[in-house]
């Protein structure tokens, strides 16, 4: 039982290591506290924003956004990636293009997408989509291209078409790094839409009032902000994490 609550324990040691951090910091007066605020003062003030309900409206309105983006991502790069995996040649002939533009920050690519969608909110989950299809893709063709080959072989053995091949051996084999994208993927959107927010003219979202506060040094909504935005991105990574667990409960084995 003591093991148990020790190890239940764990994942608090990093909170508990940066709150103790950002104490010492504000205490030794490292930094002007008008900049940075201690923790106590910025939880507090964040309890009282989500009690108000404000900060509410724009965590949803950010998340529905990222959620947006992951679904067209998902729907694009998925089944691309695992067309492309499937043979090598065709992937290599579109490698450059897929690595030229993964590599490419995609905030960069703001103003072409402002260009084409104006100032609305396609452009935020269009710019999005668009970084989090690279890196679902990527994942899903290096999934597909490096299922083992021993139950390749197994399977030929035995008889298995090329298409049962595919589906019943290289699909699944693939579904481990398919869901490393998929996480990645649904970060990278949360990136993304908040990078949006703050510099596309936006009435909603974590990213607009992040930029807000900080334009009229409201410190403390700021911070409580940018607290906010991380743990909206730690409950999706969690999320996909138990997803995976159940779906691709083989990964390893």
């Amino acid at each position: 039982m003591g093991r148990l609550s020790g190890k239940s324990l764990v994942p608090a040691i990093g909170p508990i290591v940066l709150f103790a951090v950002w104490y010492f910091v504000v205490a030794a007066g490292i930094v002007n506290p008008v900049l940075l605020p201690g923790p106590g003062d910025t939880l507090a003030h964040l309890y009282t924003i989500v009690a108000s309900g404000s900060l509410l409206v724009d965590l949803l309105a950010t998340a529905r956004r990222t959620v947006e983006a992951f679904l067209i991502a998902a729907a694009i790069g998925v089944p691309l990636g695992v067309a492309l995996g499937s043979s090598r040649p065709v992937y290599r002939s579109v490698e450059f293009l897929i690595d030229f533009f993964r590599s490419t920050p995609s905030s960069a690519l703001i103003p072409l997408f402002l260009m084409i969608f104006g100032i609305t909110d396609m452009n935020k989950v269009a710019i999005a989509a668009f970084a989090a299809v690279l890196v679902i893709l990527f994942n899903s063709a290096y999934g597909v291209m490096n299922a083992r080959k021993q139950r390749i072989m197994a399977a030929k053995v035995m008889g298995a078409s090329r298409f049962q091949i595919f589906r019943h051996v290289m699909l699944l084999e693939s579904l481990p790094q398919t869901f490393v994208g998929l996480r990645s993927g649904v970060s990278m959107a949360l990136v993304i839409v908040v990078v949006a927010e703050m510099f596309i003219g936006s009435e909603q979202g974590i990213g607009h009032r992040i930029i807000d506060a900080q334009q009229v040094l409201n410190v403390k909504d700021m911070y409580s902000s940018i607290l906010a935005a991380g743990v909206l991105g730690y409950a999706f990574n969690v999320l996909f994490m138990l997803v995976e667990g159940r779906l691709v409960h083989w990964s390893g084995k």
